[in-house]
């Protein structure tokens, strides 16, 4: 059994980055670029206008100008500026020929329908003009290799025209909950049979993290029908299994998965819960899929998937490994620990209520792996070193967040 520390370093170790293809730029938001975006245009085309105006040369003392005619964006000018001549502009159309300003519509005033008056004050050369390459230019690197896509990042691809760019797609992950006694939601139970909750449960962290997923449904513990769904899952990037990876009579998914060919990296973690988790690799034609054994009970699915498979997810889809992070908090009541392992406790943290500088964070009433009702309560899981000692009140201990919107993306 070796540590969790150990575990996330064997994790990190076989997590590499997918090969970039071609995506959609639709499809593009939040990934990683695998290549440098080089301009083939200026930014913007031409010099453009910047507000609704009149375009002028500051060198021409004419009191009074004569509207040649009105340019909409998108339209261009078909006259030149001429001494005593003006042409009507609106935001980001084209500035005309001989025009060095545009003055604000709202600072001029308006003598009839063709003539308008400058404003006294002094309008300076290049005045609510952005010239031509002023946000960037031909040949100029605008956005970097391993740059993460964001909103503004897709527009400005948009604006050079890219339909398609080179990056790390996100992996496809593939989940099989295994055990003769689930069944799924929408059916009645028998004697013996629970509803099958880690399945969903997976497959809603995977959509939360925009990952595309496998549903491969339920997997009774008979030998060929695991080789089957196996099989299956290990054409995905990620198998996520759980169940069936502890030490009953029952527990097929180790020996079928070396049946297949993964190799094992490890099998148990000294951590509660999750304490059977199994980790493996599949190598094939020069790709590979990281492989998941979680344990069966719900908590211990979900503390599992937080800890080891997110961040390996994370690393494939090109991001910089980084085991989950922790936020430095102060226990709001006393608790006591007992348990030769590392334990992640249901917590709920109060980020509006603080202590020593600190939020402070609630120890939840926990009745153990299969408590997942205490998981809807909580928005945290406290992170207690092995031992047994009491904590008392004022206690400050290291949390992991984990839903958006009380601590960030977890």
């Amino acid at each position: 059994m070796i540590s969790v520390e150990e575990a996330l370093a064997y994790i990190g170790g076989c997590a590499h980055r997918l090969p970039a293809r071609r995506v959609a730029l639709g499809e593009a938001l939040g990934l990683h670029l695998a290549e440098p975006i080089i301009s083939a245009v200026d930014s913007p085309p031409f010099d453009k206008s910047m507000v609704d105006g009149y375009a002028i040369s500051v060198h021409d003392p004419s009191p009074t100008h004569r509207i040649l005619e009105q340019v909409l964006a998108g339209g261009v000018p078909h006259h030149a500026i001429q001494p005593g001549a003006t042409i009507s502009l609106m935001t980001g159309a084209p500035v005309p020929e001989g025009a060095d300003a545009v003055v604000k519509q709202e600072d001029v005033q308006q003598l009839d329908e063709s003539r308008i008056q400058l404003p006294a004050s002094e309008v300076a050369e290049g005045d609510n003009i952005l010239h031509q390459g002023a946000a960037f230019q031909t040949g100029q690197e605008v956005l970097a290799a391993d740059q993460r896509l964001g909103p503004i990042e897709i527009a400005l691809l948009a604006e050079l025209g890219q339909a398609t760019v080179l990056a790390t797609p996100r992996p496809r992950v593939a989940v099989l909950p295994t055990g003769n006694e689930l069944v799924d939601g929408d059916q009645p139970l028998a004697a013996g049979q629970i509803h099958n909750s880690n399945g969903p449960l997976l497959l809603a962290a995977l959509e939360s993290l925009r990952m595309p997923s496998v549903d491969l449904g339920i997997g009774r513990d008979e030998q060929d029908e695991l080789r089957r769904l196996m099989q299956q899952g290990l054409e995905a990037d990620v198998l996520v299994v759980t169940g069936g990876v502890s030490t009953g009579v029952k527990d097929l998914a180790p020996s079928v998965l070396a049946e297949l060919g993964v190799r094992q990296v490890f099998h148990k973690v000294r951590m509660k819960p999750g304490k059977p988790l199994w980790f493996g690799v599949y190598e094939q034609d020069e790709r590979q899929t990281l492989v998941f054994g979680l344990p069966g009970n719900p908590v211990s699915t979900l503390v599992s998937m937080e800890i080891f498979v997110k961040p390996a997810l994370r690393a494939l889809a090109g991001e910089p490994w980084a085991p989950a992070s922790t936020i430095r908090s102060v226990l709001t009541d006393a608790f006591a620990h007992r348990g030769n392992r590392l334990t992640y406790h249901p917590c709920h943290l109060h980020f509006g209520q603080r202590a020593q500088g600190l939020p402070c964070v609630e120890p939840l009433v926990w009745r153990g792996s299969a408590d997942l009702a205490a998981l809807t309560r909580a928005n945290a899981l406290a992170v207690l070193p092995e031992g047994a000692y009491q904590l008392e009140a004022g206690s400050e201990v290291d949390v992991v967040a984990l839903r958006a919107g009380s601590a960030g993306d977890p």
